[in-house]
């Protein structure tokens, strides 16, 4: 029996699910904040993470408005550049090889200059951040299910225009029990027909037909969260069979009220149903812990050995956009790590 813990902050891996907004550090929220005469609420100025339950209406509008209190803080080319070196920065600590970093640069357009600015500041803000610290990093576009299905078409032709520039996917956030997912398929048609990987949110607050839906209507390569497929044992059949990597996120879960506790996440189920995951840290910002804290809570309340965490690691890299030689490096890595 296995008793060696490695330091999982070594473990290669990839990172697939960081909201821009949400990576921030909180420090740094509050430095901007004082810097644009922000008034700050307690839950995102008293240093531990706000007390959150996203389950009802009420719950969701309160978490979306921390968000967006703390995206207002973000005005200047300058804070967009240290929000991405600082992401950057704190993943490398973690052991990424490789992030893809999701945003919806709609919200940022119009203290930037627009939608095009705004996209071209973000993606200078990644080459930098990439270049400084050697991370590989890339972008996810993501369009607000709230709105229009005409912006998110929108976004797609402006990801597909971008993705020699470093977007990868294009994806579909906010609360997925408003809108139907098919009313976007024509925008999740345009960014797939662009050579980009399908990466929409579902099975988070709603159950296993959302993530169905993701598959049926949206041609998703990947499902952001999915956890909720745990309750229909056909569906993960399905996505076992596709092959099809859902963005799992344990400490978002617990903190939004998806689960009560760490140990229901269902984590083991879908490992053992051959669902591949890629562990990510949603919202560190609102949920108080990074990347190598989603394999801590994986080794620690679903007693997966060193073994199992390296493959889920090995799942992040397959999952990802990244070229083949970076699959390689965080592979061998992955190995190495094991040998050690």
């Amino acid at each position: 029996m296995e008793h060696v813990h490695r330091d999982l902050s070594a473990l290669p891996k990839a990172h697939l699910h960081l909201h821009f907004t949400g990576s921030m550090r909180p420090t740094t929220l509050i430095e901007l904040a004082d810097k644009y005469g922000v008034r700050l609420p307690d839950a995102l100025s008293s240093g531990t993470p706000p007390k959150l339950r996203a389950t009802d209406e009420r719950g969701w509008f309160r978490f979306q408005r921390l968000y967006d209190i703390a995206r207002s803080c973000l005005r200047e080319p300058d804070d967009i550049r240290r929000l991405v070196r600082e992401a950057a920065e704190e993943d490398v600590r973690d052991g990424s090889g490789w992030l893809e970093i999701q945003v919806d640069p709609t919200s940022y357009a119009p203290l930037l200059g627009g939608l095009i600015a705004a996209m071209e500041i973000i993606l200078d803000a990644v080459d930098a951040a990439s270049r400084d610290t050697g991370l590989d990093m890339r972008v996810v576009v993501a369009a607000n299910r709230m709105k229009h299905p005409l912006d998110a078409r929108t976004l797609a032709r402006l990801a597909v225009r971008y993705a020699d520039r470093g977007v990868v996917g294009f994806g579909l956030s906010n609360d997925e029990r408003r809108g139907m997912a098919r009313d976007f398929d024509r925008a999740f048609a345009i960014a797939r027909d662009g050579g980009l990987l399908a990466a929409p949110h579902g099975g988070e607050l709603t159950g296993p037909s959302s993530v169905r839906d993701c598959l049926d209507d949206l041609g998703a390569t990947r499902v952001g969260h999915g956890v909720r497929s745990a309750e229909d044992p056909r569906l993960l059949r399905k996505l076992a069979e596709r092959g099809i990597t859902c963005e799992v996120c344990p400490a978002s879960n617990v903190a939004l009220g998806v689960y009560e506790k760490h140990e229901d996440v269902p984590l083991r189920t879908l490992f053992e149903a051959g669902v591949p995951m890629a562990l990510g840290a949603d919202d560190p910002l609102l949920f108080g812990s990074r990347l190598a804290a989603q394999y801590e809570i994986a080794r620690r309340h679903h007693a997966f050995t060193d073994e199992e965490l390296a493959e889920l690691a090995r799942q992040s890299v397959r999952g990802s956009a990244a070229p083949e030689d970076v699959r390689e490096k965080l592979l061998t890595g992955i190995d190495d790590w094991l040998a050690a």
